[in-house]
């Protein structure tokens, strides 16, 4: 029962991707750079770059560094000010880059 298996060959993984919602007005950005205090600078897709944050339900929960993909939902009264709300793992980027979310 010793199956050979192709080392070359690995099995196309299924990843399910969130994608932003227009209605809910969200946005897709990358990290530019980490300001400190749970602040990050993001250049969305729009090309507005936003002074973003971390709310308190992810801040333990989720890493983000410089060059991760993010949604984000800027805020009504101040548009350049967003809050962070879903981080792409790297199959997921490789996934949005493919079918052309990304503008790389």
């Amino acid at each position: 029962m010793n199956r050979q298996t192709n080392s070359n060959q690995q099995p196309e993984e299924f990843t399910r991707v969130r994608l932003p919602q227009k209605s809910a007005n969200e946005i897709l950005g990358t990290v530019e750079s980490l300001l400190g205090a749970n602040k990050l600078r993001v250049r969305c897709m729009d090309g507005v770059v936003r002074l973003t944050r971390i709310p308190g339900k992810m801040k333990k929960r989720i890493w983000i560094r410089e060059g991760d993909v993010i949604i984000i939902v800027p805020w009504s009264i101040q548009n350049e000010k967003a809050d962070i709300i879903w981080k792409y793992t790297p199959p997921q980027v490789n996934w949005l880059e493919r079918k052309g979310f990304l503008k790389s």
